[in-house]
């Protein structure tokens, strides 16, 4: 495997929780946890820190976003993979590659990436559809590119606006993934969480959903086009396509929703992560699940303690108040 390369934590991505992994671990009781689900699994960030604890045997990562799963293929599947052939392919696509107008080019151009790096990006996502190589291959190349355009993309790190002040400059570089060395055994899924609830057993499930309205299949919809390649026609100023994978964790009967999800879960202990934009001034920011309504449900559900930290908060500008905070949320099932 190779040694140095984008780690998981390396993406910007909206409610990652890569600055209070820490905190939230320290707060853990994982004595007898050998299976554990990440249900809302977003950056993948606590999944990876979970592979950090001994007598975990068996984690369970789940996300909507088709990006999300290919970028978790790729960290906890490909460890094993030949990275001289891999090394051979960032060459190629640094240095040799042929470079030709493409969709990419033809719709991203001058506002997400520069346009002579939006041709690099297209052409590179249009060779990788050429090969023929195993699906863990695909996936730590399409995860690479994607940590690779977002170190350099023209955003405050999400795809709902690109920064229009001044045209982006050519910084475009290819580079690899670092796979996640670990010894356990990993499941992938991209469901809808409450389904998944159903049909999963774990010791320890741990629940970071979206609470606001804002959709993370609308914040991330490019990641998903260069995915799924199907070129869709594209609309509005952020150029996305039609909607897909809405979740209902953003809209107005989120606590019934959150509610049900709790109900149906086979577990020994619940953590969830919340933080206190109920307050925000801006709207689309405001918590669609208030904190009583998270105590109520989860007190149903077993024995509950909430820690609290003071936190900074992600601020695009539009966001202003003071007294920020994360809350976590530990149940002992009874």
């Amino acid at each position: 495997m190779q040694q140095t390369g984008f780690n998981i934590n390396n993406r910007r991505y909206i409610g990652s929780k890569t600055k209070l992994i820490e905190w939230i671990f320290e707060n853990l009781k994982l004595q007898n946890i050998k299976i554990v689900c990440d249900i809302f699994a977003g950056s993948g960030v606590v999944s990876k820190q979970f592979t950090n604890i001994p007598q975990i045997t068996n984690i369970i990562l789940n996300d909507l976003l088709y990006s999300n799963e290919i970028i978790y293929s790729a960290f906890f599947l490909g460890q094993d993979a030949n990275f001289k052939l891999l090394n051979e392919l960032k060459d190629f696509f640094n240095n040799d590659i042929k470079l030709a107008q493409n969709y990419f080019s033809d719709n991203f151009s001058d506002k997400f990436f520069s346009h002579n790096d939006c041709i690099k990006i297209g052409s590179i996502r249009e060779y990788i559809d050429t090969l023929q190589l195993d699906d863990i291959y695909i996936h730590i190349l399409l995860a690479s590119l994607i940590y690779s355009m977002d170190k350099i993309s023209n955003t405050v790190g999400h795809y709902e606006a690109y920064r229009k002040t001044q045209i982006p400059q050519d910084k475009f570089v290819f580079e690899l993934i670092t796979p996640i060395n670990h010894n356990k055994k990993i499941e992938i899924y991209r469901l809808d969480a409450n389904q998944l609830a159903k049909n999963i057993k774990a010791d320890l499930v741990f629940i970071d959903p979206p609470y606001n309205s804002r959709q993370y299949s609308r914040f991330y919809h490019l990641y998903e086009n260069l995915v799924k390649w199907e070129k869709p026609r594209l609309s509005g100023v952020a150029l996305k396509p039609i909607e897909e994978n809405m979740s209902e964790y953003c809209r107005s009967n989120a606590a019934h929703v959150l509610s049900d999800l709790v109900d149906n879960l086979d577990c020994k202990q619940i953590v969830l992560t919340y933080n206190n934009t109920y307050s925000s001034k801006s709207s689309s920011s405001q918590n669609k699940i208030s904190f009583n309504e998270l105590k109520s449900i989860l007190t149903s559900k077993g024995k509950l303690k909430i820690i609290e930290k003071k936190y900074n908060y992600f601020n695009a500008g539009k966001t202003n108040f003071d007294n920020h905070k994360e809350f976590l949320f530990l149940v002992e099932v009874k």
